[in-house]
């Protein structure tokens, strides 16, 4: 999911929320690698080729005369990816090449303007912040039509949470609105200046307006019938509104060619739901480089084992996993002399394991007791360390390792084993049945862990099976196909939920999944609510000092490490492999075709 957002490039993904030089296939099997496997050149992959500071442009490169086909986990479900049945990071995966933000991630996870399209992003005023963005003459939609300010007060009044529609309600579904409620105002000073009043400090404005985002305002309003979105205020016309907002949720999925144009260095000119395949041509009115591949086919392959074979057998160019798996990484590493390039890198995305608290999970006592059953370091031995030779449990969800203010929140709750789990159970007033299954009030310690259909998760399942059985806790694996992307997840449906958030790499994104669902936590579908939470979010989110910042996130992250809430595994290594072009970096957010306008057929 992604987090908006928290995507996760595992799973979902969300509004506000989060990754090549040539280098020769023969060299990365040669022991010319680092400790995971990559070809030492793959580092070098991760700048842009016309990176300049904190400026992004897809170089003018050759291209590449032919087509690329790219696998990865799962498949492009809507071209509208903000809603919170789309917020995926797969459709994120496709459409960071076909729609265009303000914000340009590299592999470094380092934050640059998207200067093919805009010429700044200013904060004009400090007190109260204001942020003026500046796009930059002449950049066209694919169908010919004006790129302008429209389409970012439509970003802005789809995602502000403002909007009313007749019956007082919202009619705008966002994954997120963290970030854009803050926007007091939001002004288009002509059809290249938008600029946005805040009503609090907000530190993390590059997160918004990113690609995803940005939807056709000129199409909205032709199917509306709504002459200027721009004259549209979030308390106007009501059934305007209503309009504006059904069309905006509902009707941008799937591919439909007259409705969803390009913005970006890629069009989508075919969708094949069956075959879960997506087509992409170049954008003939694109204003950057005009290098990549003549055409781009993305492929969803759910087995991860079978896109390193499909690599092999040359079914497709480039593998691009965000679901590590040992044996698929044995795979590709082994293609060196096929002329394949392996690399494997952290993402800022997390697996984790969330309880509901609208289930059985009501009861912290069964919570702490699960989490004391389960050993997370037996999940990363067995199920990383090929991709991650260094792979270790994840401690923290606010905080990745290595960042500032990240703590070990979870040594001391997880894994202590099945005596410490079933002395509090016992301590609770549970007592263990027949069949070794503590019971209480009638109800069985008995739950199921629900996720996608993905190997490596049903083997995390199996052994948390073993470890909770040990404690007289019973887990059931639950696998659905549809889990991320059919409405489940987002509508809380199962016991415990097995997946991951990826996230920009912007604190204030994780906002939307843990302060209560009525008071911002749009993405916080395991009904999690904790006042203490809520405070510690709500003050590091407008902090302006950076040490006051961290402090606040981290008693945001301890508060729900004490509620019991949620488990991190692990943080997520990607794994990619490709062969017949110069480089290739799978990003940590937006995957391998961040850069796909600069490939080269390599030589």
């Amino acid at each position: 999911m992604r987090r908006s957002k928290a995507v996760s490039a595992l799973s979902l993904v969300a509004g506000a929320s989060l990754l090549l030089s040539a280098c020769s296939g023969g060299d990365s099997g040669s022991g010319n690698t680092d400790q995971n496997g990559s070809s030492t050149d793959v580092k070098a992959m991760a700048a842009g080729k016309a990176e300049t500071g904190d400026l992004f442009k897809l170089a003018a490169t050759p291209g590449y005369d032919g087509t690329v086909t790219v696998g990865i986990d799962d498949g492009y479900s809507g071209y509208n990816n903000q809603t919170p049945d789309t917020n995926s990071s797969y459709n994120n995966y496709v459409l960071t090449a076909v729609l265009s933000g303000t914000l340009k991630l590299d592999g470094n996870n380092k934050i640059l303007l998207n200067n093919d399209v805009f010429d700044s992003w200013d904060v004009t005023q400090k007190d109260p912040q204001q942020v003026t963005y500046k796009i930059k003459p002449n950049i066209k939609w694919s169908d010919g039509q004006a790129y302008d300010c429209k389409d970012m007060y439509l970003a802005w009044l789809s995602q502000s949470g403002l909007a009313k529609g007749p019956d007082g309600k919202n009619p705008f579904n966002s994954a997120s609105t963290t970030g854009y409620s803050l926007i007091s105002k939001a002004e288009c000073k002509d059809p290249l200046t938008f600029v946005t009043d805040y009503s609090e400090p907000y530190l993390d404005y590059k997160g918004l307006f990113n690609s995803p985002a940005i939807m056709p305002a000129h199409i909205l309003e032709a199917k509306t019938g709504i002459a200027d979105i721009t004259k549209l205020a979030p308390t106007g016309d009501p059934a305007q509104i209503k309009a504006a907002g059904d069309f905006w949720s509902n009707e941008w999925k799937g591919f439909k060619a007259d409705i969803m144009p390009s913005s970006g260095p890629y069009k989508i000119t075919a969708f094949d739901a069956n075959q879960k395949a997506v087509t992409l041509e170049k954008n003939p009115l694109w204003a950057g480089g005009k290098g990549g591949p003549s055409k781009i086919i993305v492929r969803a392959m759910e087995d991860t084992k079978a896109m390193a074979t499909a690599l092999q057998n040359g079914e497709i160019d480039v593998a691009a996993s965000t679901q590590p798996d040992a044996t698929a990484a044995q795979t590709m590493k082994g293609l060196a002399a096929q002329g394949v390039t392996y690399g494997s890198a952290s993402q800022l995305t997390y697996e984790h394991l969330d309880l509901n608290f609208k289930r059985m999970f009501q009861d912290k006592d069964l919570r702490k007791a699960f989490l004391e059953s389960v050993n997370r370091k037996e999940i990363t031995d067995k199920l990383l360390k090929e991709v991650q030779a260094d792979a270790e449990p994840l401690n923290s969800v606010v905080f990745f390792q290595g960042e500032p203010g990240y703590t070990d929140l979870y040594s001391s709750k997880a894994g202590l084993g099945a005596e410490a789990a079933a002395k509090t159970l016992t301590d609770a007033g549970w007592a263990k049945g027949a069949d070794g299954i503590f019971a209480k009030g009638g109800q069985r310690a008995s739950f199921k862990i629900t996720h996608n259909q993905n190997a490596r998760r049903s083997q995390t399942v199996e052994i948390i099976i073993s470890q909770a059985k040990a404690a007289g806790i019973e887990v059931k694996d639950e696998t659905d196909a549809n889990f991320l992307k059919g409405g489940r997840v987002s509508t809380g449906d199962y016991d415990v939920a097995l997946f991951g958030w990826s996230a920009q790499p912007f604190k204030a994104e994780s906002k939307s999944i843990y302060v209560c669902p009525d008071k911002g936590g749009e993405q916080n579908y395991q009904n999690l609510c904790d006042p203490k939470i809520d405070d510690a979010y709500n003050a590091a989110v407008k902090a302006t000092d950076e040490q006051v910042k961290v402090q606040k996130y981290q008693e945001a992250d301890k508060a729900i490490a004490d509620d019991y809430a949620t488990l991190p595994l692990f943080q997520t290594p990607s794994m990619w492999a490709f062969k017949g072009i110069d480089r290739v970096y799978m990003q940590s957010y937006d995957g391998v075709l961040w850069d796909a306008g600069e490939w080269e057929q390599k030589k």
